[in-house]
């Protein structure tokens, strides 16, 4: 079932994995994440990733004359990919690739002006996934150095807090900035306290979650597939994480709850 980026804007829609090599991204991730996967209408270089055959995330092959690093990105719903293009310069920050035509919709990749690389979407969205579902397999958080020029930017480009029906909401919480489409949360910025001042040394980047059921086990797969923890385990009261990169250094956060809740 699809819906369009119209019904869903301003709110993350999908995150996708940019790689050199497509069969070997699909072996890491179905060893450490449980994902089967499946062509799309995208082409042969695209795979959309099933978790109980649920959408979850795409992975998609490198296009070398794009320039594109190998990486998770994040996409967000938009109306219009021209006029939030526009936007985008307009604040000083850059759009790297696009808005790019394809058989579902438009697909561009820019970067903040801080530096955090995010993409942006205009067409059909898989209804399925939904970043502030409860049971959700994927959500995402931006680690900036000011969460509220950040949240700023973001605002303005994407429509957050606009007063349209539908918009995304935005409340300052618990030292976060917390992105909210309905009463779903559906994305965090994070900067540490809200009123301290900018960290130089945080390098902004979005961050793309996955949920697991065993965490020590999808660490020991990605190790044995050439992998790596690049954190320590961080343990809150509600879950225990921590960031891996892929054989091919794309980085990725795994999260398992212990409440006992999933």
């Amino acid at each position: 079932m699809t819906t369009t980026s119209r019904e869903v804007f301003g709110a993350p829609c999908w995150v996708n994995l940019a790689t050199p090599d497509l069969a070997e991204a699909q072996e890491f991730y179905a060893a450490v994440l449980g994902w089967t996967f499946r062509t799309t209408r995208i082409g042969e270089n695209f795979r959309v990733a099933l978790l109980a055959g649920r959408p979850v995330a795409s992975v998609g092959a490198l296009t070398p004359q794009l320039g594109v690093p190998t990486a998770w990105t994040p996409y967000f719903a938009v109306d219009d990919a021209e006029v939030t293009a526009a936007r985008i310069r307009e604040r000083g920050a850059t759009m790297a690739v696009g808005p790019l035509a394809l058989p579902t919709g438009r697909a561009s990749l820019a970067a903040d002006p801080y530096g955090a690389v995010f993409g942006f979407w205009e067409g059909e969205v898989v209804q399925a996934w939904n970043a502030g579902r409860e049971d959700t397999a994927a959500w995402v958080e931006l680690s900036t150095r000011d969460a509220f020029a950040a949240a700023v930017f973001y605002g303005e480009v994407l429509d957050w807090a606009c007063g349209r029906p539908g918009c995304c909401d935005v409340a300052y919480e618990h030292d976060h900035v917390v992105v909210r489409r309905g009463n779903q949360t559906v994305a965090r910025i994070d900067a540490g306290a809200v009123e301290d001042a900018p960290d130089p040394q945080v390098r902004p980047r979005w961050h793309v979650h996955f949920a697991v059921a065993d965490l020590d086990g999808a660490v020991g797969e990605a190790v044995r597939l050439g992998g790596a923890a690049v954190t320590p385990v961080r343990t809150s009261p509600t879950h225990r994480r921590v960031t891996l990169r892929d054989r091919a250094g794309a980085l990725f956060t795994v999260s398992e709850d212990t409440t006992g809740r999933r």
